[in-house]
């Protein structure tokens, strides 16, 4: 049978649609009919008429729209954890100028599909692949072979590599981005309107360019009808003023996006805010390494959100709840902090209640992932006429356990341990707490965690990286 005429009914479930006019529906009945959700009710589960649909008693569970993760360079996957004691300047020295230069495509290749296959574990069903160590064609074909590969749902972000400059060599500084490679990409089959891949650009943008750089990337990202997404922050720009340059040129709007912002000011989030740029927070690896503080509390007192992304696997945990609970209660501590700057004296010093809730942040780690990939047509909600990107989180586990309030829950208690099931397209990628493949059958974790961990000792060992406890 295939994918496009198989049928499922998801019944018993609490669903956490993330759709407003939705909401949460207990005792769902959740149809799913090839790619998309067919229909969602609440009520007795009646037998189904015809014999060609998959029953799933799901009574227990929790059904939530699949994480989409915002932000993450899939590539360092074989490094995980050798980047946990660094700062961004260490982070820069030894992965961009170091590690990332002794990459091949083979290397590319696994570290990219054991990483899209741990988000798909981890509940994420859409991950936004930033990847600048491509500098080859055959470095990117690796790593879109490797998503493709994977099953998950994907936007390509499209880089380019960071190493120091050689001896009568441009810097990376002064290299636009390669019209040509994006165009190769854009012609390829597998992207386009209706697929499970699509292409973004992963440009350097003025922090990190000089302003010719980034004019020639913002209007070919423009030309070309694609998001250009950049990072923001960590030392000096290499194009002072090159923001206010861009917009007076017309050049923002809600295909640029910005990954950090850490350090913009008040003035430059108005008017970005303003040109509807859209804005992803990696909170764990922002404030591990020095960034600063994440801009989610900035964001929200202009009346818009972010999306949030896990950024390096190679320092943190892949898991998007973390993620997305680390924003929460981070924004939540520093507003604590400002009502008791401003109750200083004066008793009581707990602030009546909560900033945030825990709704916002699910939010960030579904909806306005959606959102900032022009996609919340298709994903982002349980919403009947969208892509069936789900995931079954078993609410039964002890941890979970008594189930007051599906979405605290959701957020608050949810681990690895609960996320039984995921869903992409109406495709299973993970049954009963293990990965499948097409032929939904389980994953042999050996088939590539054997080849990511002989790429990760050689990449290690060739810059010469050891573990701090041995320094």
């Amino acid at each position: 049978m295939t994918s496009d005429t198989h049928r499922i009914l998801i019944t018993g479930a609490t669903v956490v649609s993330m759709d407003d006019a939705l909401g949460v529906v207990d005792n769902a009945r959740l149809a799913i009919d090839g790619e998309r959700i067919a229909s969602l009710s609440s009520g007795a589960c009646e037998a189904p008429s015809q014999g060609d649909v998959e029953v799933i008693d799901a009574r227990g569970f929790i059904v939530m729209p699949g994480f989409i993760n915002a932000h993450m360079h899939t590539w360092q996957t074989a490094l995980r954890g050798v980047a946990s004691n660094w700062t961004l300047l260490e982070y820069f020295r030894w992965m961009h100028a170091g590690l990332a230069t002794r990459f091949t495509p083979d290397d590319i290749h696994v570290g990219t599909l054991a990483g899209a296959l741990n988000q798909l574990d981890c509940g994420t069903t859409t991950l936004v692949d930033w990847c600048h160590n491509n500098p080859t064609p055959e470095h990117t074909d690796a790593a879109v072979d490797a998503l493709e590969r994977s099953g998950i749902r994907a936007a390509f972000f499209h880089g380019s590599p960071k190493p120091d400059p050689k001896p009568g060599q441009a810097p990376f500084w002064e290299v636009a981005h390669p019209r040509r490679e994006v165009e190769r990409l854009l012609a390829q089959p597998r992207f386009g309107t209706g697929r499970r891949l699509s292409l973004g650009m992963a440009v350097l943008g003025p922090h990190y360019s000089t302003l010719d750089v980034a004019r020639a990337d913002f209007r070919l990202a423009r030309e070309l009808d694609l998001t250009a997404s950049m990072h923001q922050g960590g030392g000096p720009a290499r194009a002072p003023g090159g923001w206010e340059v861009l917009e007076q040129e017309g050049l923002l709007g809600p295909r640029i996006n910005i990954v950090h912002g850490n350090d913009l000011t008040d003035a430059q989030l108005d008017r970005f805010v303003g040109a509807g740029v859209s804005f992803s927070v990696t909170p764990e690896n922002e404030m591990t390494q020095g960034h600063g503080h994440p801009i989610v509390g900035r964001l929200r007192d202009r009346g818009v959100a972010a999306s949030i992304g896990v950024d390096l696997e190679s320092g943190l945990s892949g898991e998007m709840f973390t993620a997305a609970r680390i924003a929460l209660v981070h924004q939540r501590s520093l507003d604590n902090q400002a009502f008791r700057q401003a109750a200083r004296g004066i008793d009581p010093v707990i602030p009546p209640t909560s900033t945030i809730r825990t709704i916002d942040a699910l939010r960030w780690a579904t909806v306005e992932g959606a959102r900032m990939l022009g996609q919340l047509d298709r994903i982002g909600t349980v919403t009947p006429g969208k892509q069936a990107d789900l995931v079954l989180i078993d609410a039964r586990r002890p941890n979970m356990q008594p189930l007051h309030d599906p979405v605290d829950a959701a957020l608050m208690q949810t681990s690895l341990a609960n996320i039984d099931s995921v869903m992409v397209a109406g495709r299973w990628r993970k049954r009963g707490g293990r990965l499948v493949g097409d032929d939904q059958l389980p994953l042999d974790p050996e088939r590539w965690l054997a080849l990511l961990r002989e790429s990760g000792r050689r990449l290690a060992a060739a810059v010469g990286w050891h573990p701090a406890h041995r320094a």
